[in-house]
């Protein structure tokens, strides 16, 4: 897989996030894979070699962890 650089964070959330309500760049989450408490601006995106682009932590490609495992932080 391989980085891809993200110029609009945001436009990219709202076209691609996957699940309900899209989260805020400033909102807070916590990956449980590498238990990191992050911004969701800070996260990255991968493509495989199918073209699929994936939402992941900030700590990948260290952490394998994706939006599925990002939990609110309170």
């Amino acid at each position: 897989m391989k980085e891809i650089e993200i110029k609009d964070k945001k436009k990219f959330l709202e076209e691609n996030y996957p699940f309900g309500e899209v989260p805020d760049l400033e909102d807070i989450k916590r990956c449980i894979h590498c238990d990191t408490i992050f911004l969701v601006k800070d996260y990255k995106v991968f493509e495989d070699s199918t073209g699929f682009q994936y939402i992941c932590c900030p700590n990948a490609p260290e952490c394998d962890g994706t939006v599925i495992d990002w939990f609110n932080v309170e």
